[in-house]
């Protein structure tokens, strides 16, 4: 049998992803600041994510946390919180990966309900895809999963 970490090429949680209401993403990083966090990156991701995005990473690990607020009513977070009531709160966790179209192609091939018809452009350069909630025909993970490969922006 074929060693799992060396097929999808699982490395280590990239980030978890925090949605916040419209307006209030400086309180959230400045909270987030308070418990020794520190921002490393920021960029507001147009297209069909609208939304800006604040990564904060807590030492020097490789975990982030991910703030997300909507740009717009349109955004699928402004979606997400809508659904929720209005309230902020965990969107999803992301997965960093050695190669994306690998595990793309892996992860397709057991059957994972994958949202992107491809690796796709994310923030700070690198390659994603997304899971859905629904994980397979079988079995449900019950989260939105994200799987990332870095990009020429280390963050």
């Amino acid at each position: 049998m074929e060693d799992l970490r060396q097929i999808p090429g699982f490395l280590f949680f990239d980030h978890i992803a925090i949605t916040v209401k419209r307006g209030e993403l400086e309180q959230q990083v400045d909270l987030y600041k308070t418990l020794g966090f520190s921002e490393v990156h920021r960029e507001d991701m147009l297209g069909t994510d609208q939304v800006r995005e604040v990564l904060l990473r807590l030492a020097g690990g490789p975990n982030l946390i991910q703030l997300l607020e909507p740009l717009n009513a349109d955004s699928p977070v402004a979606k997400q919180l809508e659904r929720s009531g209005g309230r902020g709160g965990f969107a999803h966790v992301a997965f960093r990966v050695a190669d994306i179209h690998k595990a793309f192609e892996y992860m397709r091939g057991k059957g994972f309900k994958i949202i992107d018809a491809k690796p796709r452009n994310g923030s700070r350069g690198t390659q994603v895809f997304f899971v859905h909630p629904k994980t397979t025909e079988q079995t449900s993970f019950g989260y939105l999963m994200e799987v990332v490969q870095e990009g020429a922006s280390h963050v």
